[in-house]
């Protein structure tokens, strides 16, 4: 078969997840204020599409390449005319979802209201609103005067100005003299502040809720911007570009990698334009203007959009109070068996035990640190960070341990997508306290969520550690879903230990026992796994696999599931985003089904489960099934030994595989069908929520 029939492009594929995101706006079951936001989530997840994939596909196309082998059978030139075609027509579908939420809010009496609704009353508020904060924070810019067209900032929303000037004898004495022709039009461009809340609320009347969006105050204050000109009349219309974020790395062999990393996060700000956005309702004297200014060729991505862009920021619509219009807040839960109060090395000295956030708090995750830092027994910490809170509670405990003697090693990752910079600054403020910072291996992502404490006991030396399948994100443990497994296994941490000392000394292999660590071990061990599967089902054997991963595009592994559905072997899968592997095609893979679940957390946690003819190996990692992770990051893939544990994570499986209330079919047709039986109804987050509060 083609590769077009064999895969799903990963790409399209990724668009086809981004399209769940909108069908969860679009539902009508979602809590209205929760629907704004998923608008947001989906119109960020495009925009970060846009400056990775999309601008990737893009250089390989303006190289002339065809791009088949890289993408699946697509050239290139069609792929990114393709997701064009796509993009466009669900960008035509958010603006129909967000006009239906509209009219649904104004019945809540929640009203959103434009530049020509506004009343006396909210025009006073408006005037000193604008004046006080707004006005400070403007950068406007007249193009007219400009030989060359402003750089434009990545992702920054603009209104576009044009100005109808009156067409009487010019009053300027110098113009007149010089004979001057008088224009007929000018234009400018106003930057819509990022440091000022997109969404201003205004004065309630009695029960009824305003809100302006920042756009549509600016558009009714732009008399005061441009007051000095004698103009006739005056429009505004919103743009956006979007920029290739790829890093190109300085290759300085004298320069550090921080001050590396530093200058290339500098220099994306001027990466190619990928995507030009702009209000389909913009007359065309001034689009054309716009694009001959920019250099904008008819190849690039132009999208037609609505009135505003950045839709992101519907992520952080305000609440109003109206707590009925969100999700229910359910509270934490605490890990049955492991109490926040004293120590939890002690605790974990008796056996493993498992945190699902945000089923169970953070907060142990913190505590583990946290007591790390103040216990004399301790002597060293080492931890691999990827992503760090804004404030993070995870470097500061990591700070505290060091004034407390303790010897401390975090492998930062500069390189994590979008995080560079704070993950910089981050590394600067961790090295000046005095944490040893180590960063990685040349060429390699490390993106293993590990840590290893020793500590001193009678008889020596014992290790405590965990290993993830998220980031140690106070943040996002509130809204990711992650396994965390808290352990004192002896051999287990001291594999771990080793792939600390492969960051170091990285040119001498390293030997793992109980870990599966990428770029070295992983698709060997997967794929002897999934042949012990395939051997058990041709000796008539229990033979299974049960696998959940946010991406599955590797096209190794995806024909060795293809070779093990032939062979009769049972796979099921839960693939959040991508997933290129195509399920039920007879004579292909036919024994394999797939879902897909976007529902109130985002579902990160990747589990492998192998049915070993009825003694299941279960993992937790960090690593997807794609090329990358397989290939090229540092990974690690932890096997779970606990039998109460392993019970627990299938458990958790088989409930969010019975999910027929937000689980979409994976198929062929990739049309996001929901899965819907005539059995009991299983919204799987909520089940899993009431499967732990039964165990507290």
């Amino acid at each position: 078969m083609r590769p077009t029939n064999r895969y799903k492009n990963r790409d399209l594929s990724w668009l086809d997840f981004n399209a769940r995101v909108l069908q969860e706006a679009a539902d009508k079951t979602v809590p209205l204020l929760e629907r704004l936001r998923f608008v947001g989530i989906f119109s960020n997840n495009l925009d970060e599409f846009f400056k990775v994939r999309y601008a990737a596909i893009r250089r390989v196309s303006m190289s002339g390449k065809s791009g088949r082998r890289e993408f699946g059978g697509y050239k290139a030139k069609d792929l990114l005319e393709e997701i064009t075609k796509i993009v466009i027509r669900q960008q035509a579908q958010s603006l129909t979802i967000l006009k239906q939420i509209d009219k649904e809010l104004s019945k809540e009496n929640i009203f959103i209201i434009r530049e020509h609704q506004v009343s006396k009353n909210q025009g006073e508020y408006i005037r000193n609103f604008f004046l006080n904060k707004v006005s400070p924070a403007l950068v406007t810019i007249m193009l007219d005067e400009l030989e060359e067209f402003p750089s434009l900032r990545d992702s920054a929303a603009y209104l576009a100005i044009k100005m109808v000037m009156n067409t009487r004898e010019d009053a300027n004495p110098i113009n007149r003299l010089l004979r001057r022709p008088r224009q007929r039009f000018r234009y400018a461009l106003v930057e819509i502040p990022r440091t000022i809340e997109r969404f201003v609320e205004l004065p309630s009347e009695g029960d009824k809720k305003y809100i302006i969006i920042l756009d549509d105050l600016i558009r009714y204050s732009l008399h005061s911007i441009f007051s000095i000109f004698d103009y006739k009349s005056l429009s505004a219309h919103m743009i956006k570009i979007t920029r290739d974020a790829q890093l190109d790395m300085d290759t300085d062999l004298s320069k550090s990698f921080l001050s590396k990393i530093s200058k290339s996060v500098k220099a994306r700000r001027q990466g190619e334009p990928v995507r030009f956005v702009y209000d389909k309702t913009i007359d065309k004297e001034t689009l054309s203007f716009l694009k001959k200014k920019m250099g904008i060729e008819s190849t690039d991505s132009i999208i037609p959009g609505g009135r505003y862009h950045n839709r992101r920021d519907y992520m952080g619509f305000p609440d109003l109070g109206r707590t009925d219009l969100l999700y229910k807040r359910y509270p934490q839960l605490p890990i049955k068996g492991l109490s926040l109060e004293g120590s939890l090395f002690e605790k974990i000295a008796e056996k493993d035990y498992l945190q699902f956030a945000p089923y169970h708090t953070f907060s142990y995750v913190i505590r583990f640190l946290r007591e790390a830092a103040l216990d004399p027994k301790v002597k060293s910490i080492k931890i691999t960070i990827y992503r760090l809170a804004k404030n993070s509670q995870v470097a500061s405990a990591l700070m505290n341990a060091v004034k407390n003697g303790k010897e401390v090693t975090a492998q930062i990752e500069l390189q994590a997508r979008f995080d560079e910079a704070a993950n910089v600054k981050y590394a600067e403020l961790l090295q000046e306290e005095g944490v040893r910072l180590i960063f990685g291996v040349p060429g390699l992502k490390v993106h293993c969520k590990t840590c290893v404490v020793q500590r001193e006991e009678d008889g020596g030396t014992r290790r405590y550690g965990f290993i993830s399948t998220g980031n140690f994100h106070e943040s996002t443990a509130k809204i990711y879903t992650d396994y965390t497994l808290f352990t004192s296994h002896q051999e287990i941490l001291k594999d771990v230990e080793n792939v600390f000392d492969f960051f170091e000394i990285n040119y001498k292999l390293k030997r793992y026992k109980h870990l599966v660590v990428s770029p070295h071990y992983t698709r060997s061990k997967f794929k002897q796994m999934i042949k012990e599967e395939i051997k058990n089902a041709e000796q008539g054997r229990e033979a299974y696999m049960k696998i959940k991963v946010n991406s599955f595009s590797d096209y190794k592994m995806i024909d060795q599931l293809y070779e093990a559905s032939r062979a009769g072997v049972k796979v099921q899968l839960i693939i959040r985003g991508i997933c290129c592997l195509i399920p039920g095609v007879p004579g292909m893979s036919d024994n394999i089904e797939g879902i897909s679940i976007v529902d109130k957390f985002l579902e990160h946690p990747r589990l492998f489960i192998f049915g070993n003819g009825g003694d299941p190996k279960v993992f937790i990692g960090s690593a997807d099934l794609m090329t990358r992770n397989i290939d090229n990051r540092v990974e690690v893939t932890c096997p779970v030994y606990d039998e109460d544990i392993k019970q627990e994570l299938i458990d958790t499986f088989e409930i969010a595989w019975r999910d027929n209330v937000k689980a979409r079919i994976i198929s062929q047709d990739q049309d996001n069908t929901y899965r819907r039986n005539q059995k009991a109804k299983v919204r799987s987050q909520f089940a899993i929520y009431d499967y732990y509060l039964q165990q507290s």
